[in-house]
């Protein structure tokens, strides 16, 4: 089975310095084979890339050029993380090391092993089982939630108390200085989640950016989850919030027209669950009340609005030229508009 998810060639300003990288390697790992990297050309946040020497391979991911988002692109902070829940959860990639001098890269950076699965995008491979890799995908976002925090390592990663309120109000001035022309659907969809914070369902790991292509795949049983990446946003706080990011990316066949065209994946296709079996399905996992979950939902919707429209300000104030950018502030509007639309008819 050919991977859905192989790297490529490296976009242009994207670059590594190989020469840094190789003595890197060398005083770090031991390697002493020729360095070859390659890009994977997916992801709007932090860059990843394969490293290999000889047979050996490793990702490596580093914040991307250009980025001013204050306390954005941790990665001491995911090398931690990953440290810890990899020795408590085989489905956390395991990091290998860590380098927090900006002059060997240009920003301090991580290499992690690397999981040889599949990763699923808009489309999905034929003869794959959609409905039995929803219900792991489920699942396992049930599985991280009831992991102990304390256990892991990791019962100081957040302060779960208040977590909702400074989530919405931390997102909407994260919109504020991101704001590169009007845009009344997303100033009305945080207004409405401003004055309807929840207090908090409870706490735990979260992951804050759980979607279909932050899942590896088994290649012998793709029904089979092997990993799950992408962990800059993870942090301790009311796993219902997680649950309404996931939702947010979950597009499905009513959905309006302009919606269904951004999808994040195949989750329109017959064999999906909708959003609703979706969360029906979270809470017979992990016995949570899921019956807010139109809130949720719209934060999800909201905060990731928020997250392309602060990448598509970086593209308009010229810190990256990645022509995928072009139209983040469009899409931005159009998940604050999906989220109005849920609201109005009162539903997820």
């Amino acid at each position: 089975m050919t991977l859905v998810d192989a790297p490529s060639e490296i976009r242009p300003g994207e670059e590594l310095d190989l020469p840094r990288l190789t003595a890197y390697l060398q005083s770090q790992l031991g390697v002493n084979s020729r360095i070859e990297i390659r890009q994977f050309p997916r992801g709007h946040s932090n860059l990843t890339y394969l490293v290999r020497a000889g047979d050996r391979e490793w990702v490596l991911r580093r914040p991307p050029f250009g980025s001013q988002v204050k306390g954005a692109h941790d990665m001491g902070r995911e090398f931690r993380i990953l440290s810890k829940l990899s020795q408590a959860w085989p489905k956390a990639p395991k990091p290998v090391a860590h380098c927090e001098d900006p002059e060997v890269l240009g920003a301090p950076f991580y290499l992690m092993e690397r999981l040889r699965g599949v990763i699923v995008r808009t489309e999905l491979p034929s003869g794959f089982p959609l409905g039995a890799i929803c219900n792991s995908f489920v699942e396992t976002l049930a599985e991280l939630h009831g992991l102990d925090a304390d256990e892991v390592g990791l019962g100081d990663l957040g302060k779960p108390e208040g977590y909702n309120q400074r989530q919405v109000l931390g997102w909407s001035k994260r919109y504020e200085n991101a704001q590169t022309e009007p845009a009344k659907e997303i100033d009305e969809l945080g207004a409405w989640l401003r004055a309807r914070i929840p207090s908090e369902s409870g706490a735990a790991l979260v992951h804050n950016d759980y979607k279909l292509d932050n899942v590896v795949l088994a290649e012998n049983d793709p029904s089979r989850i092997i990993g799950v990446l992408d962990w800059e946003m993870s942090t301790l706080g009311d796993p219902l919030m997680d649950l309404g990011t996931t939702l947010a990316y979950w597009v499905q066949a009513d959905d309006p027209e302009e919606l269904q065209r951004i999808a994040f994946g195949p989750t329109m296709q017959d064999g999906a669950p909708t959003r609703r079996e979706l969360a029906l399905r979270y809470a017979e996992k992990t016995g949570r009340d899921v019956s807010n979950a139109l809130f949720y939902y719209a934060f999800g919707l909201f905060k990731t609005a928020v997250v392309l429209q602060q990448i598509y300000f970086r593209f308009r104030k010229g810190l990256t030229t990645d022509p995928r950018f072009a139209d983040l502030g469009e899409r931005a509007r159009i998940l604050a508009r999906a989220g109005l639309h849920a609201i109005e008819a009162d539903t997820i």
